[in-house]
């Protein structure tokens, strides 16, 4: 039925790993999984999902936390046999199919000397990250991942396949997979490394509070060129760190310099001296290095749970916060990011549904378990504790990749009731039917 792609029923001896994705947690079992190579492929499995009447997820990467990538008793549209990637390094522009993971971006521009806004961990599919706005190493330098998007194939719920309009475009710039199946994005490309100065700063989590203060006010008037990640967790056992930091809780501070590497020299230079860092392990470093860093402390398999909220500039009782539910990780595997806005992304134009463009921070609340850990309960508890812990310290919203199912409400608190309208507009014009609404769904 598919022109080049191909259909995985239940019994097929490829079915069980066609139908896994990222988050081990997320168990289903889809009525059909149809493999496209092409946007033809998409077409003719939408009309075979509305000839049967058969729910649709769409499965760029299958990274979402949520698991929206897969559905029970439903059809699975999944792009991840297409992998096509053009790099126009004259135009500094990339064109890349919706099976993209960023490992695999990331490798065909930096080829180049070039690369766009990116996620953190390679094996995240360019489709989701960037059609819910998309924060990485790169944000404040060049804005979010949105900002960076030029253009879009998509493959409609009728199944036309169109270059997207400029509203349309609005709405995948951060109103997710609301609208039909992107099957190709365009991106600007900027100069970037190869090697840039960056990686983590360890200290103890009991010198937390101090730390975190003196970070908060270190980068209240911070160059673009820096982007920092703070990670509050038991130290993982990542290849990089001696054992004998290995489950010690720490507060690690990551940053990424995109810029002059004298320059970022001295400007690091203040906080690399401060206080009594466990391990500094900020250097020049290839930029795909970067990116891949931290793969091996979010595998696949792996069972997770999240829960977000964006954060205005860290006052001492949200740091304080921070620290104290650290301290109380239940699993040696979970963590509370907390990633650095503002920058070029703060600054206007930005005339995009994605509206996470404040100076503070997004935090990301993560429970991390084994499959076969008996306290599954116990650590999805912890995830619930901390965001009612942070609740008021936060600005009433979130980003909507780091949000799990947590209905209609926190969607439209997520976008703001003006954008929220524009997006239920475009939704009427494009799914009127709401066909595609396993996803973070703003409803017609």
């Amino acid at each position: 039925m598919l022109e080049t792609g191909e259909l995985i029923a239940p019994g097929d001896a490829r079915y069980d790993e066609a139908r896994t994705i990222w988050n081990g947690a997320i168990d289903r079992r889809p009525a059909l999984i149809a493999r496209c190579r092409e946007p033809a492929d998409v077409t003719a499995a939408l009309r075979l999902a509305r000839e049967r009447e058969l729910p649709i997820a769409v499965r760029g990467g299958g990274h979402g936390v949520a698991g929206t990538a897969v559905c029970d008793d439903g059809l699975v549209i999944d792009l991840s046999p297409m992998k096509g990637i053009a790099v126009d390094p004259g135009a500094r522009t990339a064109r890349a199919q919706g099976g993209v993971l960023w490992g695999e971006l990331d490798a065909a521009t930096q080829a180049h000397g070039l690369a766009t806004v990116g996620g953190i961990v390679t094996h995240t599919g360019i489709a989701g990250l960037t059609l819910g706005g998309g924060i990485g190493w790169l944000m404040r330098r060049h804005g979010a991942t949105v900002d960076n998007l030029l253009g879009a194939e998509v493959v409609t719920v009728d199944g036309s396949v169109v270059t997207a309009d400029e509203e349309l475009l609005w709405g995948l710039r951060g109103g997710g997979g609301n609208f039909g199946v992107v099957t190709a994005f365009e991106y600007a490309l900027h100069e970037v490394g190869p090697s840039v100065l960056a990686g983590p700063l360890y200290h103890a989590l009991d010198d937390g509070p101090e730390v975190l203060r003196f970070y908060r006010d270190f980068i209240a008037d911070a160059p673009d060129e820096l982007t920092t990640i703070v990670n509050l967790r038991p130290a993982p056992p990542l290849p990089v760190l001696p054992p004998e930091l290995h489950g010690r809780p720490v507060v690690s501070i990551a940053a990424c310099w995109a810029g002059d590497p004298e320059a970022g020299e001295r400007a690091l230079a203040p906080l690399r001296a401060h206080g009594r860092p466990l391990i500094d392990l900020i250097a020049p470093r290839p930029y795909v290095q970067l990116q891949r860093m931290f793969d091996p402390a979010v595998l696949h398999g792996w069972h997770y749970y999240w829960k977000s909220w964006e954060v205005p500039p860290l006052t001492d009782a949200a740091i304080d916060t921070l620290v104290e539910r650290a301290a109380a990780i239940t699993s040696p595997r979970s963590y509370i990011i907390v990633f650095q806005l503002g920058g070029a992304m703060a600054r206007p134009p930005h005339d995009t549904a994605f509206g996470q463009r404040s100076e503070g921070h997004d935090v990301n609340i993560n429970a991390v378990w084994l499959p076969d850990d008996p306290d599954a309960d116990r650590h999805i508890q912890w995830a619930r504790d901390t965001y009612t812990a942070l609740e008021p310290h936060g600005a009433g919203r979130a980003y909507v990749n780091f949000m799990g199912d947590e209905g209609s409400d926190r969607v439209r608190a997520a976008y703001g009731p003006e954008t929220y309208a524009r997006l239920v507009a475009l939704k009427r014009a494009y799914d009127p039917d709401n066909l595609l609404r396993l996803n973070q769904n703003v409803a017609p």
